[in-house]
């Protein structure tokens, strides 16, 4: 399989996609925003936050840059100030999407580990100010991208199309900033997700142990025990969304490694190295539509939301047939 198959293969998956995802998200932000699902108005916020995200990235990252390319070649789009204007988007979102995950994990790890901060962090207020600060500084992180480009032609003296400047490679001060930009993205959120997720199972483990001979479990007496199924539904969320963004952004971890540790030069990737990347950027940009399904599988709460949802519009019809006919 070479480029001629991986475009068609592209040319067909991101329309899908974009089909799945933008629906999926903005139905997730509906249903989590009713605050029906009996989570807490906590866990709500970063929830929510999480599927505008992901729809942002649907949205500017699918729509406005994969399938745009594709589909309508020489769009306004492509003109350099707007190309320049939708990379630092792209970088934004994507940024969002990723620390709005950690900051989630780290919500559920303080909730699941931390009884004496659990009061102070675990609430609404902290969890606007953090999801808050969060973007405001990831969009001025990314403010610099809108300088790094050039015009890739100058066609009747209007700029089309962006490409690095070569400055961007050479001198030490953007040599700094992508230094900076890659330990941010995806380095430092992959590393924090596995040491938060194994913090988290190693507490989990022992406090079982401890609450199971308390409570006799150990000779065989078999109890409920409401604090740790409360738990147990926290961990299963959390497990599920933290280990779906590990399994889906793994292979671009594994190539941006690959290209860090050799030197390789992306663009000079033959068949399998360049298959390889869009591999990972599509399983990447998959893990921005998976979310919602997440909670239809762990969420009893969401999924009964989500069946209703979906039954709206048919009946809503049914009523409207019904009420022509009498």
């Amino acid at each position: 399989m070479g480029y001629p198959v991986i475009f068609q293969i592209e040319r067909i998956y991101y329309p899908l996609l974009a089909a799945i995802g933008v629906p999926v998200n903005l139905l997730a932000i509906v249903i989590l925003s009713r605050g029906k699902c009996c989570l807490s108005t906590c866990t709500t916020r970063y929830l929510v936050a999480m599927a505008t995200a992901d729809l942002l990235v649907i949205i500017t990252e699918v729509v406005l840059f994969r399938i745009s390319y594709y589909y309508f070649p020489g769009s306004l789009l492509n003109i350099t100030p707007v190309c320049r204007v939708i990379g630092v988007l792209l970088g934004s979102v994507t940024d969002c999407s990723v620390w709005f995950t950690v900051t989630f994990s780290f919500d559920r790890f303080v909730a699941i580990c931390c009884q004496k901060l659990k009061t102070k962090y675990c609430t609404e207020k902290t969890a606007a100010v953090v999801l808050a600060t969060s973007c405001i500084l990831l969009c001025l992180k990314n403010i610099p991208f809108y300088f790094i480009y050039e015009p890739r032609e100058i066609i009747n003296n209007v700029s089309w199309f962006c490409i690095d400047k070569p400055s961007y490679y050479t001198e030490p001060g953007w040599v700094v900033f992508d230094w900076f930009d890659t330990v941010l993205i995806p380095l430092l959120p992959f590393a924090f997700i596995l040491l938060l997720n194994a913090l988290t199972v190693r507490h989990i483990l022992v406090t079982s142990r401890v609450r199971k001979g308390l409570r006799g479990q150990s000779k065989g007496e078999n109890r409920s025990d409401p604090e740790m199924e409360s738990r147990r539904k926290s961990v299963i969320l959390l497990f599920t969304i933290s280990g779906n963004f590990i399994l889906l952004w793994l292979v671009h971890i594994i190539e941006f490694l690959y290209y860090t540790i050799t030197g390789t030069d992306p663009g000079d990737y033959n068949d399998s190295e360049y298959i390889f990347e869009q591999v990972g950027l599509m399983l990447q940009f998959l893990s921005c539509c998976t979310n919602t399904f997440i909670y239809v599988v762990t969420q009893s709460k969401f999924r009964e939301q989500f069946k209703s949802a979906m039954k709206y519009p048919v009946t809503s019809i049914i009523q409207l047939i019904n009420q022509q006919n009498n």
